[in-house]
């Protein structure tokens, strides 16, 4: 088992031991085992999925929505380290799908470089959120 640890700016997240972890990257997804080389490496906006016992199927998988952050895998130890992150069941679907809505019509409306570059941050984002609230989905079939 290795430990993981996901901490946002408003505490400790999960801390936990588990079998797996998947980690966006920059350089694409990466999965975590036991004994796994050190590593630091930023975590890019994307979903991170943890799978607790060997055995587990990938419908019993856990999934966090993200915007980045910082990895450091040492020891069998992996620390994420990010603003913050949402699991499955903190996100209400209906509310996302209406949160991304509005940021693509910012997005739309944007008039210089700063207000498009923040309005396509928050498409990603709930982007992201949505992804992980169709994986819930797709558990639960």
């Amino acid at each position: 088992m290795i430990r993981f640890d996901l901490v946002t700016l408003s505490g400790t997240k999960v801390s936990d031991n588990v079998f797996e972890v998947v980690l966006p990257t920059p350089d694409g997804s990466i999965a975590v085992f036991l004994n796994h080389m050190p590593l630091i490496s930023l975590a890019s906006p994307g979903v991170i999925s943890v799978r607790r016992k060997a055995g587990d199927p990938d419908t019993r998988m856990e999934h966090y929505a993200t915007n980045g952050g910082v990895i450091e895998i040492s020891h069998n130890i992996v620390r994420v380290l990010v603003d913050e992150a949402d699991s499955e069941s903190e996100i209400n679907e209906q509310e996302t799908k209406k949160a991304h809505d509005a940021a693509k019509h910012l997005r739309g409306q944007a008039k210089d470089d700063v207000s498009l570059e923040h309005a396509q941050s928050l498409v990603d984002r709930q982007a992201i959120r949505l992804r992980v609230s169709e994986l819930r989905r797709r558990k639960r079939s």
